[in-house]
């Protein structure tokens, strides 16, 4: 199913006409498409309907240029989501996408019409920590040294020279977004938060993921699994758990 574009469902709706009882919008990391979630979506419980962000100049939006503004990505997004957030949902975001799914539940919560019940962000430090990093600048075999080095991409992606040609415009493009991302001012969300990282993650340390604390009132919650970057593959079945858990508990407290 597809809403307007930017989300996808993979999970066909109850024939029984049941509603989900939440909705979890997922968030990619840089240069990957909605179905990375598909794995995912596969072994959640039925009760949670997951909805996958598809960003443009990838996968079926390959047409369409990239948009390389964490805060102008998300104002599209939140624009997008507003006729879905008619029940309790949540925001899960790996890498650029946890920044993505946080400055939605921004928007979310300062537009008085919906908020979360739960915001999961998984594999990014706090914007509150910076690194000097620029990758987007480097040339084309610098991209894949880093694809290959954090992993999450299928080898075979990156022997095909038509798919790699692809997938380097929207990695680059989502590296310049996230390399080039500055927090503005604001309160911190209401919604209650859960980080998860990898214990060996090159990208994030513990302390890095930690400082995710100060970003939230409405309770903290941070998880170390084993693993780097990409340990959210490795992990999945512990992964879907915390996300179960989590979304059972909070949706008691959803305020719509």
């Amino acid at each position: 199913m597809d809403f307007g574009g930017w989300v996808r469902r993979y999970r066909q709706e109850d024939p029984r006409g049941e509603r989900d009882a939440v909705r979890l919008v997922c968030f990619p990391h840089a240069g990957a498409g909605a179905s990375c979630f598909f794995p995912l979506a596969r072994i959640l419980p039925s009760e949670i309907g997951v909805l996958g962000v598809q960003y443009p100049g990838r996968q079926d939006r390959y047409r369409e240029p990239c948009i390389e503004s964490i805060p102008l990505l998300a104002d599209r997004i939140h624009e997008a989501l507003l006729p879905l957030l008619d029940r309790p949902f949540a925001l899960f975001g790996h890498s650029m996408g946890g920044l993505l799914a946080f400055e939605v539940a921004r928007r979310c919560e300062s537009d008085g019409n919906a908020r979360p019940s739960w915001v999961c962000v998984s594999g990014r430090r706090a914007p509150s920590t910076h690194r000097d990093e620029w990758i987007h600048l480097e040339d084309d075999a610098g991209l894949v040294r880093e694809m290959l080095t954090v992993g999450g991409t299928d080898r075979r992606l990156i022997e095909d020279p038509d798919l790699l040609t692809l997938m380097l415009s929207a990695v680059r493009s989502d590296y310049r977004a996230v390399e080039t991302y500055s927090i503005t001012a604001g309160p911190p969300l209401t919604c209650p938060m859960t980080v998860l990282t990898g214990k060996d993650d090159p990208k994030v340390t513990v302390s890095e993921a930690q400082e995710w604390a100060a970003f939230t009132t409405g309770g903290f919650t941070l998880r170390v699994f084993p693993g780097g970057h990409f340990f959210i593959d490795d992990c999945r079945a512990e992964v879907a758990g915390v996300i179960t858990d989590a979304l059972r508990s909070s949706r008691l407290d959803y305020a719509g």
